[in-house]
């Protein structure tokens, strides 16, 4: 049998594509059983493996948590020092309190702590330091300017305190401003789903937890304010005072606008994720454009002088052997 017997046969060309098809038929219907697909296998395993990773990091995050109360006592040394040098009214002062705030100390314990820290350092430091120049370094300088130097170092022993806050503050400040995008867009998927602002803030502190655990804290702060205070828009506005972040602070006027005239929270949020990404992208594209600036004073230094090391060098040794 050729080819030309089958075109001039119709009925055997029918015959073979039948055969042709029903062979088909049989291989697409036989072909799963024959090759499995273990892509849905392995996703599968996948979701498994990354479900049981994070019930083990939200375990271990629950067994780190350690009991938390903003009515915390201060320690009796603190308080009897305060309570001593008549400090009570520098403990009610608003921006000692709203600075410990930002940076994660809160409570009346805190402001004792740190008005105590802050009357002990310079008398420690001072003691310290004359000590350690008299005793042991023993410089042959007069006792007089011995003196003059401890007290340089207890005056930095008063302002010390207030460094360490501030620096906690900023270190504070980055970590919320990383975050807050992808907290904005969890927040923003809450609402979307149908659920009240409350039960959202609730769900981001519980989600947001393990990537950054001071964005969940003041999620947590704010539900429970918005949960036991008469204004909902104090809450909001404790939330932007406590983080002194320009993107919180944007976000909680929306918040506050939304809730005054009713308008469309998700569409706010939105709008709002989207600013704080973009500020978060400038924010890196100026640190990179800072960079080549930076860079200059430490290849002039170590650089340029290893490179002309390498040109002149044997320059200077083939001069030195034809001498």
């Amino acid at each position: 049998m050729n080819i030309g017997s089958l075109i001039l046969e119709p009925e055997k060309l029918s015959a073979l594509m039948a055969a042709v098809a029903a062979f088909s038929a049989v291989i697409v219907v036989s072909w799963p059983y024959l090759f499995r697909n273990s892509l849905a296998e392995r996703m599968r395993k996948v979701e498994d493996e990354r479900e049981r990773i994070r019930k083990r990091e939200r375990e271990r995050l629950n067994a780190e948590k350690r009991p938390v109360s903003l009515r915390s006592e201060p320690k009796k040394l603190f308080k009897a020092i305060v309570d001593r040098f008549d400090l009570a009214k520098q403990a009610e002062d608003g921006e000692i309190v709203g600075m410990l705030r930002m940076a994660g100390y809160r409570g009346h314990a805190a402001v004792i702590a740190f008005l105590a820290v802050r009357l002990i350092a310079p008398v420690a430091i001072f003691l310290v330091s004359f000590l350690y120049i008299f005793l042991v370094l023993k410089p042959p300088v007069p006792v007089l300017v011995v003196l003059c130097i401890a007290a340089g170092m207890g005056a930095f022993g008063y302002l010390a305190p207030a460094i360490y806050v501030r620096n906690r503050i900023t270190k504070r400040q980055k970590a919320v401003r990383r975050a807050w995008p992808e907290a904005l867009d969890l927040l923003l998927i809450t609402v979307e789903s149908g659920m009240s602002i409350e039960s959202a803030f609730r769900k981001v502190a519980e989600e947001i937890g393990a990537q950054s655990a001071e964005v969940a804290e003041e999620m947590a702060l704010t539900t429970a304010e918005l949960s036991y205070l008469q204004d909902r828009r104090q809450a909001y506005e404790n939330l932007g005072r406590r983080t002194g972040v320009e993107g919180v602070r944007a976000v909680v006027t929306s918040l506050i606008q939304a809730e005054k005239y009713g308008t469309p929270l998700g569409q706010a949020l939105r709008v709002m994720a989207q600013e704080n990404r973009d500020m978060r992208m400038s924010e890196a594209e100026k640190k990179a454009a800072a960079l080549p600036p930076k860079l200059t004073v430490p290849m002039i230094l170590f650089f340029l002088p290893v490179l002309f090391a390498v040109i002149v060098t044997p320059a200077a040794i083939q001069i030195a052997g034809i001498q």
